[in-house]
């Protein structure tokens, strides 16, 4: 953890390119696109040094697009090879529907983006959270606060500052909020959004099964329950059940056995039977969309901007894409010798960013709402619904419309 200065008026310190707050992986990654462009940059967050250095495994698994993946690289963030599980075909069903809607897929093609023959990959969090921090150690622009909570924002002509709470104040040019869907530094500036706490529990545990997945995500909607299937390396996925917190409960008390069985039985036998590889993890499931994207000299990237539901698989892409949109929205209008934090590079961001999450947000709420609902009018439009979308499936052309460019090189 970086020591406490020494008790100084703000214009006796440097004042800084950017701020970020937020050392997850999509602040990192911000970090070092804007310290390639010879900027200053100061990362903060909340939690210790070893925790980030050497992050824990969450359990989670992230679906990597092309673009993402290409992006990461640019940056220098290297995953290796063998962490990555290709992703070939996504499926989607309603309830124990034999018939589902095939969301994307690379079979019979021969490739898929660009000739590749997958249409993305899964990594664990861990893994990406471990790279992306490796990739900031020695970068000579950016300096890492860790252990430190932001309490307040000032302002200056020309800056924002953060005050930490160990009274420090750090000022700059731009302060940049990463710190995820429940932002502090969101409120602290001022920028509401619409929070939806959804009463359900994300449970994610890794399994080994009998049967091939064939590289293929499922997912099921069964009434109040979301089930999802990702395949990793081998004979071997991750399981990721939205539940409400009643059935989640239920599931947490039960033993590894137990849990493998019931698991066995709600995906159908569709990989066989299945035991249990690792520990259980359970977070709370929230979703979020920020009303507004800026405010002087403020921005939000990453789920402060957008929380999207994990039906999606896209939240981490579309916070990929969240970074590569304000760092080209503020060079191209401020240059790297300008004012980073002018408003015009921050209103072109806001712009173009806004204009990609906004469909985004309003077709997964709908999926999910849709597919939720047990109302038997529900069943039929689900029913009909999936007859329509195996020709256009909507959320399918929209996360490819926003996801699957290529980031741009400079």
């Amino acid at each position: 953890m970086s020591q406490p200065a020494r008790d100084v008026a703000l214009k006796d310190i440097a004042i800084k390119d950017v701020v970020i707050v937020g050392a997850g992986p999509v602040g990192l990654c911000l970090a070092l696109e804007l310290a390639a462009l010879d900027l200053s940059v100061t990362l903060i967050d909340a939690a210790p040094y070893t925790a980030l250095a050497s992050p824990d495994d969450d359990g989670r698994e992230i679906a990597l697009t092309h673009a993402s993946r290409e992006q990461l690289a640019a940056a220098g963030i290297d995953i290796p090879e063998e962490q990555m599980a290709p992703i070939r075909e996504a499926h989607l069903y309603n309830g124990a529907s034999p018939r589902g809607m095939i969301l994307a897929s690379a079979r019979g093609k021969g490739q898929g983006r660009e000739g590749q023959d997958s249409i993305g990959q899964l990594v664990a969090n861990q893994v990406i959270r471990q790279a992306a921090f490796d990739a900031v150690q020695g970068v000579e622009r950016i300096e890492l606060v860790t252990g430190r909570r932001v309490s307040a924002l000032g302002a200056g002509p020309g800056w924002r500052s953060v005050r930490l709470d160990d009274q420090r104040q750090i000022p700059a040019r731009l302060v940049v909020a990463a710190d995820g869907r429940l932002s502090a530094t969101r409120r602290l500036a001022g920028l509401s959004a619409q929070i939806h706490d959804t009463g359900q529990r994300l449970l994610v545990r890794r399994m080994a099964h009998s049967r091939p997945h064939r590289q293929t995500t499922w997912s099921w909607f069964h009434g109040e329950r979301g089930l999802a299937l990702l395949p990793l390396a081998g004979n071997t996925a991750s399981l990721v059940m939205t539940l409400p917190s009643r059935d989640a409960e239920r599931f947490k008390a039960l033993s590894s056995d137990a849990f493998a069985a019931e698991a066995t039985r709600l995906y159908q036998g569709s990989v066989g039977e299945m035991t249990c590889l690792d520990a259980l993890h359970d977070y709370p499931l929230t979703v979020s969309h920020a009303d507004r994207l800026v405010a002087d000299r403020v921005a939000l990237v990453g789920d402060a901007a957008l929380g999207l539901h994990p039906v999606t698989a896209h939240g981490f892409n579309v916070g990929l894409a969240s970074v590569r949109r304000l760092v080209e929205a503020l060079t191209s209008h401020a240059g790297t010798t300008a004012d980073v934090g002018a408003a015009t590079g921050l209103a072109s961001y806001a712009r173009h960013h806004q204009r990609a999450i906004v469909p985004l947000w309003h077709a997964s709420r709908a999926l999910v709402a849709l597919y939720s609902d047990t109302r038997p009018p529900a069943r039929l439009v689900r029913h009909l619904a999936l007859g329509a979308a195996r020709q256009a499936a909507p959320l399918q052309w929209l996360m490819e419309g926003y996801l699957a460019k290529s980031p741009v090189r400079r």
